[in-house]
């Protein structure tokens, strides 16, 4: 009987020499993790060494159905980083990904949790430290893998400020709301606020954060996710009057137009704006002549 079973490759060799060039160049864990799963996923799916694969496997891999336009454009862009650096190494001579080309990648939009939701949210029983990743989402705009690394040597309580390591390993010191100052004097003053439960990393993985926050919502039947906590952090502070150039700064993005995605105007600010809008009267649009003729 003939078996139709799918060899599975083992782990490419040469992951690992990719992985130490990407630290070398200061790229964070969580880019170099990201990327070096994307591979061995595809690899493992497709059935072909990940050095091996070819435009076809890719582009059929990536056109699988289910998967949203930017979890695409994510995949895409790890495998893009994957070849361009076998080339650079002369362990390949052609990028497949020429032919598959880049996705499309759809135009951000804002999905703060709902406004009235949020205290619902706050209302929920919860443990101490979940109470605490609510309040950094919402109250400071930490994303889950930022949240999921703070120490208590980051916090000053008496200047009210968070020390930040972000994305790129860029540091950033944040104001701390009053209600996160409060939260503060419960936790540790030095070691993880979350660490590891006997995993991989020292401090609690990104994506436990990530399940924590989405296990509360459910129970508080809320849609939503913690960084639609981030998104929420974003809008408030527009809808409160602040300028995007602040919200940038506090949000710490490179760019305004990322912060633009993030905020999302109130129905009652546009309102507002219409009713600015008044047709000019009959006596501008007259000549000065006329206009003075008139007074006269």
């Amino acid at each position: 009987m003939t078996s139709h079973l799918t060899v599975v490759p083992d782990r490419d060799p040469h992951l690992d020499e990719w992985e130490t060039w990407q630290y070398a160049r200061s790229l964070s864990d969580r880019t170099v993790t990201d990327r070096s799963a994307t591979i061995v996923r595809i690899s493992r799916e497709v059935g072909t060494k990940a050095v091996d694969l070819n435009s076809q496997q890719i582009a059929k891999w990536l056109a699988r159905p289910g998967w949203s336009a930017s979890t695409r454009a994510t995949y895409h862009a790890h495998l893009k980083s994957w070849f361009v650096w076998l080339i650079l190494m002369e362990y390949r001579e052609s990028n497949p990904m020429t032919k598959v080309g880049a996705p499309r990648r759809p135009r951000g939009e804002p999905k703060p949790v709902a406004n009235e939701h949020m205290p619902v949210l706050v209302q929920t029983r919860m443990h101490r430290k979940t109470r605490v990743m609510v309040h950094l989402a919402a109250l400071a705009g930490l994303r889950v893998h930022e949240i999921a690394r703070v120490r208590g040597e980051d916090v000053d309580i008496i200047a009210r400020t968070i020390t930040v390591v972000g994305k790129g390993e860029v540091t950033a010191v944040l104001p701390l709301h009053p209600d996160l100052v409060e939260l503060a004097k419960t936790m540790p003053r030095r070691g993880w606020w979350f660490p590891s439960r006997g995993g991989r990393l020292p401090h609690m993985a990104p994506k436990s954060v990530t399940n924590t926050l989405c296990g509360l919502m459910i129970r508080a039947e809320i849609p939503g996710s913690g960084h639609r906590l981030r998104h929420w952090f974003a809008t408030m502070l527009v809808r409160a009057g602040v300028d995007l150039r602040t919200v940038q700064e506090l949000m710490r993005h490179a760019s305004l137009q990322t912060t633009q995605i993030y905020t999302l105007v109130a129905d009652i600010q546009k309102v507002t704006a219409v009713e600015l809008l008044r047709f000019p009267s009959a006596e501008v649009d007259r000549p000065p002549t006329e206009i003075a003729a008139i007074a006269s």
